[in-house]
């Protein structure tokens, strides 16, 4: 922060007119007292550690340099985590929990290599390794004696999990299980932390016994010395390269040539390989994807965070920058005082805040299925499968358009690394396409939809996500009746979700009678399960966020409440906005309910914009967080350009050495 500045005089008479008590806001946001005292002693734990802070802005270092700092942040985070919660009591599962936040907070801009070690190496023991073996592993990976990654995605094969080619093949006479990669394609290619961080991995694998194929199951291999960490005979590993973004993640490379690991390596919680070769499957196929939708879940969370620390620089920034006049008789105004600017950056404030309260209720469904098959009640596994599906889709789709959407909202100034735009979309892309790439999961969930449909036509009762199908399934087809009343519409997601569903099933049904296999049938009807997958997730986004949003103004304050009715009402008209298509296709909408709508909608822009500001404050993420030049709380904008340009390794000299090698050479002809 550039010392002795004093906050922007526009920040703070932005900061004047809030109309609501920003405490309050930011205790509903962050989940209570509790969790925000916890929030903020997290965030004043690590602002005062030294050892956490670059060294050098990571944005002028090499790709080498930026991995090697990661690391030693990572470590240093993870020694005095330790050390503080020893002090407080040690327990490891707080622990874990208290690194798993650690690591999502944005305390590492550049991705902890460590994260997947806390969020997938060590959730995936816990859920799919037996007693016995949690026994043997856990409290080694909790301690960090052993560091791990996972390891499910080849080079050749990502989403699609029966396509996978590296093979486990149990060898009777030795008791021991030979991993081997039989083809270029077979390698394990982008598990983090794997090129040169961990030491062992969960790798992914087809089995085979008795001649027999068992499916893809889990197995925990070593893969480096642990005094050493040369990598261990009949492996080839390494890192990948250079990427868009997660340069720190060490996302790395794995193959297998007639590797050997003792048969308990295999993870047995679920499925088993007895001693003599007999294969016992787990109660469910989708228990080995577990840890896959656990991260599914979180992705979402983290989605929702990203996507409002970008709209907090954007917002702050667009209330500080002057830019044209809209009265030709008086000074430029804030760029946040154009319409057109009020359009990019509010929805995205009011989306951050829906899709959190949806990832909330989605993590509701996933700690409730857990207890459920704890008692052996597989019931709402596939329900809870297909909604994490389609919901890390939509919001990380969502966060990479919307962090885009408010870098181009801040003009040149946000193509600046400094922004910190750059590392956010990095972060948001790359969730487009890890854990599933998203076309992908909206066809996993549209295939979930297809199912319940056909269950819904035979009369049975469907699980509660998708229970509002059952009136449309055994009701005559009409358009339903609509209205621009916030529950209504968001009814109308759901009408538009069943009668696409109804067509994208009849359009299946007539393509097989005219000859396609089910599956050819599926295929070329995909851009309609696409679409009503998408429509069906945004429909459970809103609904989330009005119930969320309902129960909280029961007990918030007047202010409060009006405030975030307004943000409830701001999602839901743009995203209906976003379907006028399907609402006058399917309800009974017309174009002056189009007009009234966007008129609802406008208003809805300026009855936020005066508290923009105060909103994104409340959302309480420190300046080291955001890591912005544009976005800090005191707003001093150009200062903090300034001050980092200075930090570039060009402006250390007043010459370059390329001015006497080329330049001057150049211009005297000698070149």
């Amino acid at each position: 922060m550039p010392s002795g500045s004093a906050v922007n005089k526009d920040l703070l008479d932005e900061r004047s007119k809030c109309t609501f008590d920003k405490n309050e806001f930011t205790l509903w946001w962050v989940g209570g007292k509790e969790k925000l005292d916890a929030k903020r002693d997290r965030e004043h734990f690590c602002m005062n550690q030294p050892e956490f802070r670059d060294s050098v802005p990571l944005h002028f270092a090499s790709h080498q340099e930026v991995y090697e700092e990661t690391v030693r942040k990572a470590t240093a985070i993870f020694s005095k985590t330790r050390e503080l919660l020893k002090k407080q009591g040690y327990d490891a599962n707080n622990f874990v929990n208290f690194m798993e936040i650690m690591l999502g907070d944005g305390f590492i801009r550049e991705v902890n290599p460590l994260r997947i070690h806390f969020s997938m190496f060590i959730p995936s023991i816990k859920a799919h390794g037996s007693a016995e073996q949690q026994d043997r592993w856990l409290q080694k990976a909790v301690n960090c004696e052993i560091i791990g990654s996972y390891a499910q995605t080849e080079l050749g094969h990502g989403t699609f999990l029966r396509g996978l080619e590296t093979t486990a093949t149990f060898d009777e006479e030795t008791d021991e299980i030979v991993i081997n990669s039989p083809r270029l394609s077979s390698y394990k290619w982008w598990p983090g932390a794997l090129g040169h961080t961990v030491n062992h991995c969960i790798v992914m694998a087809k089995l085979y016994s008795k001649g027999r194929y068992h499916g893809v199951n889990p197995f925990m291999v070593q893969i480096r010395d642990e005094e050493t960490h040369m990598p261990l005979s009949g492996l080839e590993i390494g890192e990948i390269g250079h990427k868009v973004g997660f340069n720190g993640v060490n996302n790395g490379f794995l193959g297998f040539k007639n590797f050997r690991i003792p048969r308990s390596n295999m993870l047995m919680k679920n499925a088993k390989l007895l001693r003599d070769g007999t294969y016992q499957k787990p109660i469910s196929s989708v228990l080995n994807y577990g840890t896959m939708v656990f991260v599914r879940v979180i992705i979402t969370r983290n989605m929702a965070q990203l996507l409002a620390k970008a709209a907090t620089i954007a917002v702050r920034y667009s209330c500080v920058r002057r830019q044209s006049v809209i009265d030709p008789n008086k000074p430029e105004v804030q760029v946040i005082d154009h319409q057109t600017q009020q359009v990019k950056l509010l929805p995205q404030i009011a989306k951050a805040i829906a899709l959190k309260l949806s990832a909330d209720n989605l993590w509701e469904m996933y700690e409730a299925t857990q207890v459920d098959l704890e008692t052996g009640n597989t019931d709402r596994l596939p329900e809870l499968h297909a909604m994490a599906c389609c919901l890390k889709a939509v919001s990380s789709a969502d966060t990479a358009a919307g962090v885009e959407v408010c870098r181009l909202s801040c003009g040149g100034h946000g193509y600046l690394t400094s922004a910190n735009f750059l590392s956010m979309y990095g972060l948001a892309t790359a969730a487009v396409t890890y854990e599933g790439e998203n076309t992908v999961l909206y066809l996993q969930t549209a295939r979930y939809l297809v199912k319940v449909w056909n269950q819904a036509l035979e009369g049975q009762q469907l699980m509660p996500t998708v229970r509002y199908l059952e009136q449309y399934a055994t009701k005559p087809v009409k358009r339903f009746a609509w209205s621009d009343s916030i529950p209504v519409i968001i009814a109308a997601f759901q009408a538009v979700t069943a009668n696409r569903l109804r067509l994208a099933n009849e359009h299946i049904q007539q393509r097989v009678k005219a000859g396609r296999t089910p599956q050819e049938a599926t295929n070329e009807t995909g851009l309609e399960l696409v679409r009503l997958a998408e429509i069906h997730c945004r429909g459970f986004i809103l609904q989330s966020a009005y119930a969320a949003i309902e129960q909280a103004c029961q007990t918030a304050s007047q202010p409060l409440g009006e405030v975030l009715r307004e943000i409830c009402r701001l999602v839901v008209y743009d995203e209906a906005l976003r379907i006028t298509g399907d609402l006058l296709r399917f309800t009974t909408m017309s174009d002056p309910d189009l007009v009234e709508l966007q008129r609802k909608y406008e208003a809805s822009l300026g009855a936020i914009r005066p508290n923009a500001v105060s909103i994104v404050d409340a959302f309480d993420y420190p300046d080291f967080i955001l890591g912005s030049t544009l976005g800090a709380y005191d707003g001093n904008v150009y200062e903090r350009l300034f001050e980092d340009a200075m930090k570039s390794p060009l402006n250390q000299e007043p010459v370059n050495r390329t001015f006497e090698l080329y330049l001057k050479p150049f211009m005297r002809g000698k070149l």
